[in-house]
């Protein structure tokens, strides 16, 4: 299948060249997609240098920084145009092994949305304090109960979509831009009745850069999450009122 890995950038500038080249040897069939919100540090231009030198590695260009949920949906509409089968999303941090793309590349042969699962039997987190890895148990464990589904790491950025799975899913009306975008996604695509599973991975924190996690992105991602949560719940009494 042709499939297309987007990497959304925003001050990459030390951490990219590496992370695509290991891409590159991972997966060497897959196409690249930079996503740069007009970094101020060069990453822009990095990349443009690395398209010159390589015809499968792609720039995209915004003209500011506007989220990491932005930047896939604009990744996700630049690869539907050019009729691409699978889409992945990978961090440019390096957090997300490339060496385990092949893992969730099979994996999409029978799902419609594969999830590299740090909180799965066989996933890891590597250089994460105690109190990152129960943010994330907890912010996954809300997210789950709120929105019934049964995926154990909602959060997760690292993930492979069929085509149909993004054609089938209203990608203007989404509303999240920060981390939350991956819970909107994963909550869109079970709404769907689609097939989500979720392969282990080791997910292994940056050395390189500066993390654009902040207080203000967990939230707004609880924030939507109880919103979306409490609409679901209505929707679904109302449906039930009605059939009475």
């Amino acid at each position: 299948m042709k499939t297309l890995t987007i990497i959304p950038t925003y001050n990459e500038i030390e951490a990219l060249p590496i992370t695509v080249e290991r891409l590159r040897a991972a997966v060497p069939d897959s196409d690249v997609l930079i996503v740069d919100d007009n970094s101020p540090d060069g990453t822009g231009d990095l990349a443009e240098e690395m398209h010159a030198a390589d015809p499968q590695i792609h720039v995209l260009h915004r003209t500011q920084k506007n989220g990491l949920g932005g930047a896939y949906i604009a990744g996700f509409g630049w690869g539907l145009e050019r009729d691409y089968d699978v889409f992945v999303e990978l961090d440019a941090d390096g957090s997300h092994q490339p060496e385990q793309l092949p893992a969730l590349l099979a994996a999409v042969d029978e799902a419609d949305l594969v999830i590299g699962s740090r909180w799965v039997p066989g996933g890891s987190v590597v250089n994460w304090p105690l109190h990152r890895k129960l943010i994330s148990r907890a912010g996954s464990l809300y997210s789950r109960t709120m929105l019934g589904l049964k995926v154990r790491d909602i959060t997760a950025g690292y993930r492979a979509f069929r085509r149909s799975t993004l054609e089938d899913i209203d990608l203007t009306s989404i509303e999240s831009v920060g981390y939350g975008f991956q819970v909107d996604m994963t909550f869109r695509v079970a709404r769907q009745r689609k097939t989500i599973a979720e392969v282990p991975i080791t997910f292994v924190e940056r050395t390189l850069g500066a993390s654009k996690m902040s207080s203000d992105i967990v939230v707004e991602a609880m924030a939507n999450v109880t919103r979306w949560g409490l609409r679901a719940r209505g929707q679904t009494l109302a449906q039930k009122l009605g059939t009475r």
